[in-house]
């Protein structure tokens, strides 16, 4: 009897040593001086810098991309899907006043394809730098009989920092705020269950189709990527401009904007006062979507919403227009019921 081995199995142990040396050269172009270990060690080590915090307080979150996998394998094109996801995370961390520190990945698949791993993570790599901070490790596992062929799933990790007394709570929020909406790239990473039910079940299209109203292919408007808000949030912040933000991913608007947003408020929306993508009024005709439907679903060209007073609405629209920030004025905090009202 020929003996049993881990390969046999379906774990290439070589082939996961491959793809980890490949992967750590990435990460290790984002460390900076805080982080204290190189990457292969049981856990990350990262020093936080108590001369650029004077009461700390941790922000962590975790999050995934979603079935915006599925458009990837598709489309074979792996090297923006960590961007997504790092960028997703950031901003979830970004509207409580938090600067980001440091992230981890965890990749799982059936049968480990190093060059699609390093793909993903050059992705990440990106990212982190584009947003200021250091990969310093994850997971990268293989799982076969898990995962159907050529497929993947993907998280992420992130931990940030604010100091006590900045932390954006929404607590300060009060009626008659501004509600400022920042553009989106596309649906970003939320969705696309309905959206891949729209386009290639009803439609019949696929991620190589030229959809009428749509620019490219439809593959690639599907996997715009994610944005970050990272830095206008932070300018704003640093101002004393913000009262609360909104990152508008699953739920679409009436699962995001109210999070920070006292109880004895609500918000009206002033539907049309700014320009929604192509991309969802093709989805919404194709699949006769309710309005309220697609506010559920979609970002709807908004992919994050800022509480500003008025009377510091004209500083603040200097700051976005000064980064060449899209942002429309898209309604206001109001007095009543804690919902969503579309006006």
């Amino acid at each position: 009897m020929k003996a049993t081995t881990y390969e046999s199995a379906g774990v290439n142990i070589a082939r996961a040593d491959q793809a980890k040396h490949r992967i750590a050269a990435l990460a290790r172009a984002t460390f900076n001086p805080s982080v204290l270990a190189e990457i292969g060690g049981f856990g990350s080590l990262f020093a936080l810098d108590r001369n650029r915090w004077r009461d700390p307080v941790l922000v962590a979150s975790c999050d995934g991309v979603g079935t915006k996998l599925k458009v990837a394998f598709l489309s074979n094109r792996h090297h923006t899907i960590g961007q997504d996801l790092v960028n997703h995370c950031v901003n979830d961390i970004a509207v409580q006043g938090a600067t980001p520190l440091f992230f981890l990945d965890y990749i799982a698949t059936g049968k480990l394809r190093p060059n699609v791993a390093a793909r993903i993570v050059e992705g990440l790599a990106v990212a982190c730098k584009q947003n200021g901070m250091a990969l310093v490790g994850g997971e990268t596992a293989e799982m076969p009989g898990f995962y159907a062929d050529g497929e993947y799933d993907l998280a992420g990790f992130i931990v940030g920092a604010v100091d006590r007394k900045r932390i954006l709570t929404g607590a300060r929020v009060a009626a008659g705020d501004l509600l400022i909406g920042l553009s989106s790239s596309g649906l970003h990473t939320n969705g696309y269950s309905l959206a891949r039910r729209l386009f290639f079940e009803i439609g019949g299209y696929t991620v190589e189709s030229q959809v009428p109203g749509l620019k490219g292919k439809l593959g690639a408007a599907l996997l715009s990527v994610h944005r970050s808000y990272l830095r206008p949030i932070q300018e704003l912040h640093q101002r004393e401009l913000l009262h609360g933000a909104a990152h508008v991913t699953g739920g679409g608007f009436p699962g995001n904007l109210l999070r920070q947003v006292p109880k004895n408020l609500g918000l009206e929306i002033n539907v049309g006062s700014w320009p929604v993508p192509a991309i969802f009024s093709v989805m919404r005709k194709l699949g006769n979507v309710e309005r309220d439907e697609m506010f559920r679903a979609f970002n709807m060209g908004i992919g994050m919403v800022l509480t500003i007073p008025p009377k510091k609405w004209p500083a603040a629209q200097a700051v976005l227009k000064k980064r060449r920030e899209k942002h429309y004025v898209i309604g206001r905090v109001a007095r009543g019921a804690h919902e969503v009202k579309y006006l």
